[in-house]
């Protein structure tokens, strides 16, 4: 299957700790970066899911926020990645930030034209991507 999310990130399930609907899976990537996901316990049954498996972090670009680093604001997301800008393409509105984070792993982001300008955006600026546990799906081949 193919799909249109940007960021399909391979990884290995670290950790699955269980809760009575959601279970949070801890997804160690091949350069060492660690993501959260927050799935449903029936997910996880569905894809049988267990440390040491092999799955793919999958993330839309419209999904992943971009912060200053060390923006000193303190947030509930989980996923909070320190990285340098790789790449800008500015549009009319909105503009992709292709973030390369500290881990040496890609990641993809979309956001508004305003926000980038704001931020300073550009190739080598230091910037955070931020991503909510619950914003990151699971796939399995």
């Amino acid at each position: 299957m193919n799909l249109s999310a940007r960021n399909q990130l391979k990884g290995t399930v670290t950790e699955i700790k269980k809760g009575a609907v959601n279970n949070e899976v801890s997804v160690s990537l091949a350069k060492g970066t660690v993501l959260t996901s927050i799935i449903t316990a029936t997910s996880c049954e569905n894809l049988g899911l267990k440390a040491g498996d092999e799955v793919y972090a999958i993330i839309k670009a419209s999904n992943v926020m971009i912060g200053e680093e060390g923006g000193g604001l303190k947030l509930s997301a989980r996923n909070q990645l320190k990285g340098t800008v790789k790449q800008l393409q500015e549009g009319a509105v909105n503009a992709e930030v292709e973030l390369t984070l500290d881990g040496g792993e890609e990641i993809t982001s979309i956001i508004t034209m305003a926000s980038a300008k704001r931020l300073g955006l550009k190739a080598g600026v230091k910037a955070a991507a931020i991503i909510k546990a619950s914003d990151i799906m699971i796939g399995v081949k």
